[in-house]
């Protein structure tokens, strides 16, 4: 058994290009391995930000094929056919064999037992291998034709102790690891993954990114239990970090304690996001003015220290100059500088948008049952933040500093948090609005958004979404369900489309108000995914779901899920079966209206009694249904379904008596049906 050892050694890759290639290259070679059977202990691939590793231990030096044979084309099967399969296996005609088979007779060729060398092999899967990975940015230099995510400057390439000879592109492998520092570069010949390992490691370069990762965390937990800190580390950054340092090495900083007097959202944007360090809480959660950065080097004349120091320290100053301007500026007045920022272009001003909203918000307090002056006005100011200094410098910050400014102006609590609220969910399990301003104001955003794209005729398609409007949809439906809001949700996306045609958006979708439904329904999958329901139970409510309720929807799904494998599930759903069973041989003109007069049994007229109990509770206002007490009512009926075929013959030669109980039994089906498509859920 041999190792194979490749390092693609380039300029800095950026994080999540390291990323995204590592996983490409393993799973190409894995795959390759596969396919060649090719047998190995262990395959890993490393990277650093100018190192791609491929390291394969215990990787076998040949393949064993063993006397096969194939085959072919039907004996009688045109010329051309018999041709392209000798072809397509490099035979000639003489090699081929006739053989009866249980379905006629075949060509067959016999393989003849092979012996493959892994080295052979190897030099054709790895070329391919580095040439498959998908950059999403790369780039061209010198005079090269090579794309790749950042100038490609060496291969080095070693299969059991010796070279691996290839070529990619205008690079041919070497047995040679460089190592760049301080403008010294030093090269040196590599037989082994461990002499490799230990050459890196001896010029403070780990490869390793998952060690990285726990040498960052070890030195963080060590300092922050030293000095009572608390730990909340962003998963996203600490991933970023692993990545552009090769050899990590904490430093504790600090910053003028003044600054803690700004926002504390600022100071964790500046840390995190611009200058990717990361901020430090105390034991009560509360923000300090110390941070940790993870430097690519030593700092033992604290010259790091101090250039991050005065680069934190600058910034802040600016921070703290808008907000200081920023927060006196009347947010009211500022609703009209929103003029000046387009929301869409086919869908006018930032300013028109917030004007919609605050209609919308006013239909919707109605429905909710808030004050819906208040509502308005935090309609009214959601996005007067936009036109701020502070959120053009800190983006990401939108909302939070409109909640701050509104804080610092007077308004209401409820009225400030919604304008940072608003924006939530941001994702599929995200935090949610839970007070009314603020899911109010959220849920006029994202009605707002959908239509209007709907309207100008802009809807996503399969492969691309450039609004985010299935994120606004799914955002939507968890605020609505689990808020548990019941509201007039056809009404609120009509006068949507109504307020756009007011405004002199043309209308170009003239099934505005049907398909965002729709696309708001299909979206309701993905919200029941995350809940764990089964896939057909998922299909069962939303494909048979009409309206717009969806609360109602996500009830029903709900509880079948809790009940199918129990008594109450499985008895609703045999006795659903055994009447949907006699119904697919029937007439299609079955409607589901039997005529009581054409009843000869009394457990007909039971059954139809029992039906039409159902039936009455179904017509109860969505906001009272009792749906636990209507699926136990579905699953009683089990007793009377099985009277009713145990004593009824339902293809009875009357034929209208017949066709009677026919439409009893559709009748039936079709009550079940208003809970959900009983006939797309498995078992029974």
């Amino acid at each position: 058994m041999a190792e194979l050892l490749l390092e693609l050694y380039s300029e800095e890759i950026p994080p999540q290009l390291q990323i995204e290639a590592r996983s490409q290259l393993k799973q190409f070679i894995e795959n390759s391995f596969k396919e060649n059977h090719l047998k190995y202990k262990d395959l890993t691939v490393y990277s650093s930000p100018t190192r791609l590793t491929l390291y394969v231990k215990n990787l076998s030096e040949k393949i064993q094929i063993d006397a096969k044979e194939i085959k072919g084309p039907k004996v009688g099967s045109p010329d051309q056919v018999l041709q392209g399969f000798i072809k397509a296996k490099s035979v000639s005609e003489k090699d081929l064999i006739e053989k009866e088979t249980e379905k006629g007779k075949f060509f067959f060729i016999k393989t003849q037992p092979q012996v493959i060398l892994t080295e052979e092999l190897l030099k054709k899967i790895v070329p391919k291998a580095i040439g498959s990975i998908n950059w999403k940015r790369s780039m061209r230099w010198s005079d090269h034709n090579l794309m790749w995510g950042r100038p490609l400057r060496s291969i080095f390439a070693r299969f059991n102790n010796n070279k691996l000879l290839f070529k990619f592109d205008h690079l041919e492998t070497n047995d040679e690891v460089i190592i760049e520092q301080d403008l010294i570069i030093k090269t040196k010949k590599i037989k082994n993954f461990a002499e490799y390992l230990a050459f890196l490691k001896s010029h403070e370069i780990i490869v390793d990114h998952e060690e990285r990762e726990k040498i960052i965390l070890k030195k963080i937990n060590s300092v922050a239990k030293s000095k009572q800190y608390k730990e909340h580390l962003n998963p996203k950054l600490l991933e970023e970090v692993v990545n552009i340092v090769e050899d990590p090495n904490l430093l504790l900083v600090n910053f003028n304690k003044d600054y803690l007097k700004i926002p504390q959202e600022i100071i964790i944007s500046t840390l995190e996001k611009n200058q990717r360090y990361f901020p430090i809480f105390d034991s009560r959660d509360r923000l300090t003015n110390y941070f940790f950065v993870i430097a690519n080097k030593k700092d033992e004349k604290k010259l790091i220290t101090v250039g991050n120091k005065r680069v934190v320290e600058a910034r802040l100053a600016d921070a703290k100059f808008f907000w200081d301007k920023d927060r006196s500026k009347n947010l009211i007045k500022q609703i009209g500088n929103l003029k000046s920022i387009t929301f869409y272009e086919k869908l006018g001003t930032i300013y028109d948008k917030t004007q919609r909203l605050r209609q919308l918000a006013g239909l919707l307090s109605d429905d909710l049952n808030i004050n819906k002056e208040k509502v308005q006005i935090a309609a009214s100011i959601s996005k007067s933040d936009l036109c701020s200094d502070l959120v053009g410098e800190y983006p990401e910050l939108q909302g939070v500093m409109g909640k701050y400014f509104a804080l610092a102006q007077g308004f209401e609590e409820d009225v400030a948090n919604s304008v940072s609220d608003h924006y939530l969910p941001t994702g599929l399990t995200s935090a949610l609005p839970k007070k009314p301003f603020s899911y109010s104001i959220s849920i006029v955003d994202k009605i707002d958004t959908l239509v209007g794209f709907f309207v100008i005729d802009e809807k996503p398609t399969s492969s691309k979404d450039p609004f985010a409007l299935r994120r606004a949809a799914i955002g939507l439906l968890r605020v609505i369900i689990e808020n548990k809001l019941s509201f007039k949700l056809r009404d609120l996306i009509n006068y949507a489309i109504r307020l756009y045609d007011e405004q002199g958006v043309e209308i170009k979708n003239k099934k505005t108000e049907h398909e965002v439904l729709d696309f708001i329904k299909e979206r309701m999958r993905n919200v029941l995914k995350l809940k764990n329901i089964k896939a057909d139970i998922i299909e069962a409510s939303v494909s048979s779901h009409a309206g717009d309720n969806f609360l109602d929807l996500y009830a029903k799904t709900i509880l079948m899920n809790k009940y199918k494998n129990k008594g109450i599930g499985l008895n609703a759903i045999s006795s659903y079966k055994r009447a949907a069973n006699i119904l697919e041989k029937a007439d299609k003109g079955i409607t589901g209206r039997p005529d009581a007069v054409l009843f000869r049994k009394d457990e007909e007229k039971i059954l139809h009694e029992k039906i039409n109990e159902i039936r009455k509770a179904f017509t109860v206002k969505d906001d009272n249904k009792d749906y636990e007490s209507l699926l136990i009512k579905l699953s009683d009926t089990k007793e009377s379904t099985d009277n009713f075929f145990d004593n009824v013959v339902v293809n009875d030669e009357n034929r209208d008596i017949k066709n009677n109980r026919l439409e009893l039994l559709k009748m039936f089906c079709n009550t079940f049906d208003n809970f959900i498509d009983f006939s797309k859920l498995e078992g029974l």
